[in-house]
């Protein structure tokens, strides 16, 4: 091997690590530079109410008086109501069961299933809520709380 061979072959490996290093220089980066903050906490101190001046007494408020309970439909006169045998238009929704009739075919109960209204169950059977109601004295809530499988007293002779 020539001298000039061995003297570009060196030059050419020096240049090739030149390049790689380059190369490699750019992978790195730079640490980024570290901020310290140093914060100082001083205390304020919490400060001393004033007393205020109490107001003089004066005389005592006069209590109202209660009011009365509220008793609904307090101000209705208790007009009777018709009394009568039930009558059975038909099933209509909110009241589709069929109801219980004594040996005469005259009715006698009707049993709660699932979607029936205490209202529905009034106008299927021709009788006004509040008869139906004081046919009915183990219902609460105005008829808004029956139940299901709750037997409803048709008879108008009996209460429930």
């Amino acid at each position: 091997m020539t001298d000039s061979m061995f003297t570009a072959r060196r030059a050419f490996t020096v240049a090739v690590f030149a390049v790689a290093a380059l190369v490699l220089s750019g992978c790195a980066t730079a640490p980024a530079p570290v901020v310290t903050q140093t914060i100082v906490i001083t205390p304020t101190p919490t400060p001393t109410p004033t007393p205020t001046a109490t107001p003089t007494p004066t005389t005592p408020p006069v209590a109202e008086p209660e009011p009365d309970p509220l008793v609904p439909n307090a101000d209705v006169p208790d007009v009777p109501l018709p009394e009568g045998p039930a009558y059975d238009n038909g099933a209509v929704p909110g009241a589709e069961a069929a109801p219980v009739r004594d040996d005469a075919g005259n009715l006698v109960s009707y049993t709660v299933i699932e979607g029936d209204t205490f209202f529905d169950i009034a106008q299927r059977f021709d009788l006004p809520m509040q008869q139906l109601l004081r046919m009915n004295p183990s219902v609460s809530g105005l008829g808004e709380n029956i139940r299901l499988r709750q037997v409803i007293n048709l008879d108008w002779t009996t209460t429930g």
